[in-house]
Parts: C-alpha cells; structure tokens; sequence
C-alpha cells in the first residue's frame, strides 16, 4: 500500500549510468532506466508518494555524492560490508547475491587453482575484489577509480586480453555467460553478498523512511514480483524473514 499525501520532494539515488542488465540499463529520454533496481526504486518512491530521480555519477563518486547533499541514498549494487559502514549507513538487504568468475570462452579455467598466475579484475574495495584476493596466486587488477562506467571497462579489458578473468556479482554475469560469443562464466562461489540501499551517516530520518518502504515492498510482494520480472532465473531469497 503506498501512502495517500503526495510528498514533492524527489527521491534522489545515486548509481551508474551503464549498461550492466538485468540488474539496470543506461538512463534514456525515452524510458528512463531500466532493470531490478530501477524496478526497486520505482517501487520504493511510489510507497512513499514521491517523484523519483536519479544522480547518475562514477562508481567512486555515488557515496560522496550522497556525503555531499547531491543525492539522498545510493541503490547500486553496493555489497553491505563493514568497511562501507565505516561511511554509511545501510537498509535491510534487497537482493541476495553470490559471486561469479567470467572468462573469454573456451579459457581453461575452472577453479580457482586455474587463476594462478592469471590478471584477476575486480572493482576496487568491492566484495568481489574480496573475494579475488583469496585466489592464491592469483594478479589483482582493481578497476573503479575515475571510471564512468567500471563494468564496461571491466568486459573491454577481459574481451582484448589484458585481463583473465573478471568477478563480479552472478547476477550481472548471467546474460553474458548464456548468450555472448566472447565471454563464459568460469564458476560461482557461494558468498551470498547482501546488498543494501546506504545513507550517509547522519542522517537517521532518510535511513528509517527506506527501511519502512523497503519493508512494505518486500511484505507485501511487490519486490517479488519485480526480482520474478527481472531475474526470473535466480531463486528469490526473501521468502522467509531476513535480519539486519
């Protein structure tokens, strides 16, 4: 149920301008954006009857820009770790996700013990560059800073050879893994990456009002009803309850 008193303050969220589906597409006149979290958010701003839009910034810019006032939370693939927490503050999770390797098709890796010696590319101070680290002889390759878009620069850089392999969230490796002539998806590691809407910190009133929305989306059906549309191959995490 959404609220019945309109408020005109826009509903501000900070993420990518990219093409990284299903989870979003890049923002045009036409459509808007596209995807799950569009979905999400959409969603989020009609509970709390307010206009939704977005401030479209660099991955390393979506928290300061927050930090600065320029936008009022970042729903963005944001994995919810402590070292976040050390800047934001985070809702209750809105998607549940592992993490996958993708490699040019036909490479000869399979495990993990295939990666030794290999460039690994991994956003920087992300989950999955987390995970890379635990890849024994493994070479990190951090991508992110300066970037406008990180996952396009991330594919370019394992498509042309200068990189093996690539971890990011399975979710955004799907289409990719199923369809793309150049590109399969290596292996899957069970991480089970929570992922959360984060609000500066200081900012409690923001933080409690997505939490509610959150809530009642997710209680409601609402948020099953877009993952279903969106990532109909992924099992939906939320049937039972989930913690903080």
């Amino acid at each position: 149920m959404t609220r019945s008193t309109a408020d005109p303050r826009p509903l501000r969220l900070a993420c990518l301008d990219a093409d990284a589906p299903p989870l979003f597409g890049p923002a045009s006149a036409e459509g808007g954006r596209q995807g799950f979290e569009p979905e999400v958010a959409k969603l989020l701003a009609e509970d709390l009857g307010r206009p939704l839009e977005w401030v479209l910034v660099p991955w390393t810019d979506m928290v300061p820009a927050t930090q600065r006032g320029d936008a009022d939370a970042v729903l963005c693939g944001q994995g919810i770790t402590d070292l976040r927490r050390e800047a934001s503050d985070f809702t209750r999770p809105y998607a549940i996700f592992h993490e996958g390797v993708l490699i040019r098709r036909g490479d000869a890796i399979h495990t993990p013990a295939d990666l030794v010696g290999r460039r690994v590319a991994a956003i920087e101070n992300s989950t999955n560059m987390a995970l890379a680290e635990t890849f024994d002889g493994a070479v990190r390759v951090p991508f992110g800073a300066s970037s406008d878009d990180v996952y396009a620069d991330m594919l370019a850089a394992l498509k042309s050879g200068a990189v093996d392999a690539v971890v990011d969230d399975d979710v955004v490796f799907v289409p990719l893994g199923e369809s793309d002539p150049n590109f399969e998806l290596a292996f899957v590691v069970r991480t089970g990456n929570r992922w959360g809407i984060s609000v500066p910190k200081g900012h409690p009133e923001v933080l409690a009002e997505l939490e509610g929305a959150l809530g009642r989306i997710i209680a409601d059906g609402r948020h099953k009803a877009a993952w279903q549309l969106w990532l109909p191959t992924l099992a939906y995490p939320f049937d039972d309850a989930v913690e903080m």
